[in-house]
């Protein structure tokens, strides 16, 4: 199947009450266990390349590994940038095939956040291609935060109705209390801001950093309107613990396919429990 935008895959999502998973992708293993995750539990999936990912694999490759992977599966698969914050850097992926991109510029001012992200909707919209923003500061830790400057590294859903409205942009992550990698503690969500920036907002709504978020916890974001969902943290450690059991076992072993195997079968296992919990296996 050929790629879909992430329009494509959100505006079903909307309507039908789920969110799609969105699972970052940096090597062959890693997107073959995605994409067949999808393919077994018949469920749209968003396969990112992070600017870090592009950077150790190639533009080139992350692209042909995907296409390669989507045309062998029936199922709506989106290529989409993750956290792109170089003009050129988004150029490049849509020139190179990328059906939706993001553009992160929550670290400006935000009339500098609106003018970029409305520079890339502008070309991106002209070829087909999907555009997520963000505004708001997603941090690396919840526990190093204090309630105060925590909060103030919230997106405000008044910001949010402005951005949305003036760059016109498919999609939007926001800061509700989720960061990226690991937690320390549990996070707390902040519900009620993400059901006023929804009520206020025309875009789909994203959340980054899911991975460590409770069930219940996501179960409720996307009952409040969550689109979707970020996962890299869980498939990592998945990932890591796969190739670490089997090396325990096997020591002397040198060959890497045999390595890599396990490690794929316990991606493939946290993927598909996503894909449920998301609401999206059995809706491609």
């Amino acid at each position: 199947m050929n790629l879909v935008s992430l329009k494509d895959v959100l505006e079903p999502a909307e309507k039908g009450g789920y969110a799609v998973g969105a699972f970052n992708a940096n090597n062959m293993e890693i997107v073959q266990a995605i994409i067949e995750s999808a393919a077994e539990e018949r469920s749209p999936v968003i396969l990112q390349a992070s600017q870090g990912a592009i950077n150790y694999a190639g533009l080139d490759f992350i692209v042909a590994l995907v296409k390669t992977a989507a045309q062998g599966v029936n199922v709506p698969v989106v290529l989409h940038l993750d956290h792109g914050t170089d003009f050129n850097q988004v150029m490049r992926c849509i020139r190179h095939g990328f059906s939706s991109v993001m553009f992160d510029g929550s670290k400006l001012p935000l009339e500098e956040n609106i003018a970029r992200t409305l520079r890339v909707v502008e070309i991106a919209r002209a070829v087909g291609v999907s555009v997520e923003g963000e505004l708001g500061k997603i941090g690396g830790t919840e526990d190093e935060i204090t309630v105060e400057e925590r909060e103030a590294l919230f997106t405000d859903p008044a910001e949010a109705e402005r951005f949305v409205k003036e760059t016109a942009v498919d999609a939007l992550a926001i800061a509700i209390g989720t960061a990226h990698g690991p937690y320390k503690g549990e996070p707390r969500l902040d519900f009620p801001r993400l059901k006023r920036i929804k009520d206020l907002t025309a875009a789909f709504i994203v959340l980054h950093g899911a991975s460590g978020v409770p069930d219940d916890a996501v179960r409720q974001a996307v009952s409040l309107g969550v689109n979707k969902i970020n996962i890299d943290t869980d498939i990592r450690q998945a990932f890591t613990s796969g190739i670490t059991d089997f090396m325990k076992k096997n020591p002397n072993n040198i060959d890497p396919r045999k390595m890599l195997s396990p490690a794929k079968a316990e991606m493939k296992k946290i993927i598909k429990e996503k894909m449920r919990l998301f609401g999206c296996s059995g809706k491609a």
